[in-house]
């Protein structure tokens, strides 16, 4: 098959919609449902994530996309109890894989982003990862294979509308690729640098210069990640997954303040009154991730005020203080942020700082590398000058 019809392109006004290859045939097989134009953008995108992830790090790695950009992507190291419960994947009856510890985290690193999004796996998508891919909503996902058990769980998702698909493993698309706009043809060399490269982490202008190997394993998925991140876009990471990303802003400090915005939610919701929520009984899994995020931001009063709080708990719960935040913020360390381009100003390492950032990596050139190496010094903080820009469009 050379060619797939698509019911309609970005909008349902947006006809005819069709992918196709000009030369071979396509390098995926659909196993279920009926994918969509932004479905298999996402897909196509997040393959090539995973891919890389798996390449450079050799474990297991899952991405959740939304919109052409990642709301998550990790590889599949265990999960520490906290995790666990903030994943809500503690009350599973059967053990996790290596790819499912790498979806969990993937999807349960930004929740309310993943909603609705489309999963990539690096690896044969096994029965406990489709289980816990099942529970969640979502519009599909794309791997090299399935087991015979995890295809049947997937195609029963959705009453058997849930997009599987399948993608050769081996393929590898031609060096040049192009992109129409306004009738206009694009042409450009694929982006092919290699991030797992030694020189990536050679240049280090601060004066701490040590990187740890979990330092140089998150900044490492941090870069992968924002390669295939709408620009300008920035990643916080630790632990082996993306914590906050920030993608598609114009300006570069909206980019670290809204990546570093997700990653201290992601650190709120490990905090002890967060852990504690009485939820009541069968409350939906979005009402809880939106309470959650509600309850842990500036507008708490919307879950907890009388007549409100009654339809997500059942005691009210004590609010967390802005005092308890910034006290628990504090305590995040040894966090890796990595950005697709220079920063410009230290303004941006003073927000990384305040979420606990204690290595960074970044393409370095810009005018003022003086005053962003002298904030990093001043937090003692380790930064490697990469040499290579990343944007995607």
């Amino acid at each position: 098959m050379n060619e797939l019809q698509l019911k309609y392109g970005c909008n349902p006004n947006q006809k005819p919609s069709r992918i196709y290859m000009e030369n071979g045939e396509l390098p995926i097989e659909i196993l279920s449902g009926r994918p969509g134009y932004i479905n298999l953008l996402d897909a196509l995108n997040s393959w090539q994530l995973v891919k890389e992830l798996r390449q450079a790090t050799g474990l297991p790695a899952a991405a959740s996309f939304k919109h052409v950009s990642p709301a998550g992507a990790a590889v599949g190291l265990p999960l520490s109890p906290t995790l666990r419960q903030i994943y809500f994947v503690d009350d599973l009856n059967f053990e996790l894989t290596p790819l499912a510890n790498a979806y969990a985290r993937a999807r349960g690193a930004d929740r309310m982003s993943s909603y609705g999004d489309f999963v990539a796996l690096s690896d044969t998508c096994d029965l406990a990862t489709a289980l816990l891919i099942k529970r969640e909503v979502s519009d599909g996902v794309i791997a090299p294979d399935f087991t015979e058990e995890a295809l049947q769980v997937l195609r029963e998702k959705r009453n058997g509308t849930y997009n599987v698909i399948r993608i050769d493993p081996d393929y590898t698309p031609e060096p040049i690729e192009r992109k129409q706009v306004y009738g206009i043809t694009f042409e450009q060399g694929r982006n092919e640098v290699r991030l797992d490269h030694p020189e990536i982490f050679a240049n280090i202008p601060t004066k701490n210069k040590t990187f740890n190997d979990e330092a140089r394993r998150d900044l490492l998925i941090a870069l992968i990640t924002l390669k295939y991140t709408q620009s300008n876009s920035v990643c916080y990471a630790k632990d082996g997954q993306a914590i906050g990303i920030g993608a598609g802003q114009q300006s570069r400090i909206h980019c670290t303040r809204l990546a570093g915005q997700k990653a201290d939610i992601w650190w709120l919701r490990q905090h002890p009154k967060v852990m504690a929520l009485p939820f009541i009984d069968g409350i939906r899994r979005a009402d809880r991730d939106n309470t959650i995020d509600l309850y842990v931001g500036d507008e708490a009063d919307d879950v907890l005020k009388e007549g409100a709080w009654q339809q997500f708990f059942t005691t009210r719960p004590e609010p967390l203080t802005a005092d308890e935040k910034q006290a628990w913020i504090a305590q995040n360390t040894g966090v890796s942020l990595a950005s697709d381009a220079f920063f410009p100003f230290g303004d941006n390492i003073e927000r990384a700082h305040k979420s606990g950032v204690s290595y960074i990596a970044q393409a370095g050139g810009s005018v003022r590398d003086d005053h962003v190496i002298m904030t990093c010094d001043k937090y003692d903080i380790a930064m490697a000058f990469t040499g290579v820009r990343l944007f995607h469009h």
